[in-house]
């Protein structure tokens, strides 16, 4: 697991802020970026301004993550919707799962367009659900106004918990553990998403057809 406290410790202000900003637009704007720690960097970066470690106003980081959130959605958006079916049919790579692309359609299909932001708290179904919503040809306009919402919500929520946190003597003194209790906690939706669908669906099969994934819903 990435030392997210330790690197932005290290690393200053502007740079750290720098750092936040390209992690959180990659792995909401890139697929290949799945794999990268967005809710925990958020709540620890909030830590880490709640204890004066970054020297950064707390509104100035807000603006960044938001802007980097909205815009890597959008990004993945434009790629689900000019290269959507070319790319989930590609078989699986280090940078690409259809397993996870999947997983994203089913959480789509299931939540209609409010899954642009409740996607935004589910690590890797946040990476691959605007690509999705570009594929089912979700309007861009209700996309874009999700997508702003979502954003919002997400990373200035997560800033917001570490600050308020962050004042607390135990969490100050346990980043590490807490960031680690960040991650376990933002994958108890995933983890009931799928016991649900398990429990009342046929498992989903990986070399299921690229056109299965243009059939979420337009609304």
């Amino acid at each position: 697991m990435i030392d997210v406290s330790g690197t932005l410790s290290g690393l200053g202000g502007p740079l750290s802020l720098l750092v936040i900003v390209v992690i959180v637009f990659a792995e909401t704007g890139l697929l290949a970026g799945f794999f990268l720690p967005g809710d925990s960097l958020l709540f620890t970066a909030g830590v880490l301004l709640a204890g004066g470690v970054l020297h950064l106003p707390f509104a100035l980081v807000a603006l960044g993550v938001v802007v980097a959130a909205f815009a890597g959605d959008q990004v993945g958006y434009l790629i689900g919707r000019t290269a959507g079916p070319r790319l989930f049919a590609r078989p699986d790579s280090r940078l690409f799962s259809r397993r996870h692309a999947l997983r994203a359609h089913d959480f789509f299909l299931r939540h209609g367009p409010k899954a642009v932001v409740l996607a935004r708290f589910v690590p890797i179904v946040r990476t691959f659900t605007p690509t999705v919503a570009g594929v089912g040809a979700m309007p861009y306009r209700r996309f874009t106004a999700y997508n702003a919402l979502g954003a919002a919500l997400w990373g200035v929520g997560m800033l917001t918990a570490g600050h308020l946190l962050g004042g607390v003597p135990f969490v100050a003194a346990h980043v590490e553990v807490m960031t680690l209790a960040v991650v376990a906690l933002s994958l108890v939706p995933a983890a009931a998403s799928v016991l649900r669908a398990r429990r009342t669906q046929v498992p989903q099969d990986d070399d299921a057809p690229a056109s299965e994934l243009s059939g979420a819903p337009k609304p």
